[in-house]
């Protein structure tokens, strides 16, 4: 095995743990939040009010995270200081979701729990994604 293979296989074992820690994050801390603390984070969509379950935190993590991985993948391919790159990208994109529990959250508690969930999903994608070797 080759030193670039090697580094590569690193580098992919390293991005999976980090999705799966930004999500395992998140479920830990719906778990604190929901069920623990006895705050339903409830979001209004549609006229509805729904509660926020841990299969959707689990699942919205998966996918943010998957994508983000994504991007950095592009972005090593093209440009010249990729995690750079992705790391304001990714920062752009984790501001503007914030939108979307201060819009949509049902209630004060609701709103600081969903925020809570982009912050850890996010700042464990920004921060641990982007691998020195592999950028």
């Amino acid at each position: 095995m080759t030193t670039e293979m090697r580094t590569r296989k690193n580098s992919t074992i390293g991005r999976a743990v980090t999705v799966a820690a930004g999500t395992a994050g998140a479920l830990l801390l719906w778990v604190v939040d929901d069920p623990w603390a006895g705050h339903d984070l409830t979001v209004r969509q549609g006229g509805t009010v729904q509660h926020v379950g841990p299969v959707a935190v689990a699942v919205t993590a998966l996918v943010a995270g998957l994508a983000a991985w994504g991007l950095l993948a592009v972005l090593e391919r093209g440009t010249r200081r990729p995690a750079r790159t992705y790391r304001i990208i990714a920062t752009i994109v984790l501001l503007i979701s914030l939108a979307g529990p201060l819009g949509s959250g049902v209630d004060l508690g609701s709103k600081l729990g969903l925020l809570g969930l982009h912050l850890t999903v996010g700042l464990a994608l920004i921060i641990g994604l982007p691998s020195r070797r592999g950028c």
